[in-house]
């Protein structure tokens, strides 16, 4: 009996691990006015940085989060092979309101351009918080 449960907490453990562990998908678009920021002010916060939607911004608690983020592919016709392969972690200095918006992060220039082609303007990804 006690070798069961031991399984199974174990399984339960790595299940959720597992569930942790994997990437959320969404899109991202790109943006070049760095300052003022929501979260920040006038401060700088340097290039790798990102606004967030409303689906993450929760009512400013996103400020300062980082999050690694992976180009998995285009969102549209225009640029059918967008992603240069690899990821960057960006950190949330912003908020990206409705309907305004059009993605679930709007990274900054420099960040996109690691990742993607800015031709694309808007492409599929998957994050992850770090």
């Amino acid at each position: 009996m006690a070798t069961a449960t031991r399984v199974l907490f174990f399984m339960g453990l790595v299940v959720s691990l597992v569930s942790v562990a994997s990437a959320i998908s969404g899109t991202a678009t790109y943006y070049n006015v760095y300052v003022p920021s929501a979260c920040y002010g006038n401060q700088d916060q340097g290039v790798m940085i990102a606004a967030a939607s409303d689906g993450i911004w929760a009512n400013g608690a996103a400020c300062g989060r980082m999050y690694k983020v992976t180009c998995q592919g285009p969102t549209n016709a225009g640029v059918p092979q967008p992603c240069k392969g690899g990821s960057v972690t960006v950190k949330i200095v912003d908020r990206c309101p409705s309907p305004g918006c059009q993605a679930t992060i709007d990274l900054s220039q420099e960040a996109f351009s690691q990742i993607a082609d800015l031709n694309a303007g808007k492409i599929n990804i998957d994050y992850t918080p770090v």
